[in-house]
């Protein structure tokens, strides 16, 4: 499904603040796959997606999405097929559109209508109603209110409708989706993923500082530190694994503890 070969990226190359953000990082994601990514700080997390999602292009290496070279693909062609959250509720919709209005551009862009003049008709109307009755937020009886007057939960449960179900891309990747979100509806998020996912067999990569979540959530579990992947786990060994336990392996593939006192205060939840 996608394949990074070899990546690579610098900024501020060749001078005294030069940062290298990616340092040569191999990665293959698989049909289905459902990976969560934990890593301090700088660790390259938000560079991988920017990445993958075309926000820069990269130094060194290949990126490859259903076996097509999509390295220096513009990052509105990829749009099309990979969906992406922010930790900011505030992305991903126009607040001062309303919800049929969001929908509807959301729809437009990814399907397969060319036209610059489409326009939804009653059925695709309808359809949009029956999505948002799913999140159970009485939303499908305010699609003529502008978003704006969303709290922060509803709008990243309509940014993640509208990213992964109107029209299921090939890839989803969620930045720390939540963590602007009180407890209690981050949950209700994070359940509303789990479920989005699985029922659209979406591929998924989802950062989080929350090693609960990264260990609950999906099949496989990422963790990077100074722009390398230290530690890839899944199927046995990852089902049986305690946070305690995925620390001692940050420690053996990182060459030191880790020391982000966001992620180790969620040890303790």
């Amino acid at each position: 499904m996608l394949k990074l070969s070899n990546i690579r990226k610098v900024f501020n190359a060749g001078t005294v603040n030069e940062k290298v953000a990616l340092d040569h990082v191999d990665l293959t994601v698989n049909d289905g796959d459902f990976v969560t990514i934990i890593g301090s700080n700088g660790a390259g997390k938000s560079t991988l997606f920017n990445c993958i999602c075309g926000s820069f292009y990269v130094d060194e290496g290949s990126i490859y999405l259903d076996d097509r070279n999509i390295t220096y693909m513009p990052d509105y062609k990829r749009s099309r097929e990979i969906g992406r959250l922010f930790q900011d509720p505030m992305r991903g919709t126009a607040p001062h559109m309303t919800i049929e209005e969001n929908l509807a551009l959301a729809y437009l862009r990814a399907s397969k209508k060319k036209s610059v003049f489409s326009r939804v008709t009653n059925a695709e109307r309808q359809m949009f109603r029956e999505r948002l009755a799913l999140l159970d937020m009485g939303l499908e009886d305010r699609m003529k209110q502008p978003v704006g007057l969303l709290s922060g939960g509803q709008r990243q449960a309509l940014t993640l409708l509208m990213a992964a179900t109107l029209v299921p891309p090939k890839i989803l990747l969620l930045d720390e989706h939540t963590a602007a979100l009180d407890p209690a509806t981050a949950d209700k998020v994070l359940e509303l993923t789990r479920k989005i996912v699985a029922e659209n067999n979406l591929a998924c990569l989802m950062i989080t500082h929350n090693m609960h979540s990264a260990l609950q959530l999906g099949n496989r579990t990422l963790m990077m530190d100074s722009g390398r992947i230290v530690l890839d786990i899944s199927g046995e060994e990852r089902a049986g694994l305690t946070v305690d336990g995925l620390l001692e392996k940050f420690s053996a593939g990182a060459g030191k503890e880790l020391d982000n006192d966001r992620i180790l205060l969620s040890k303790v939840e």
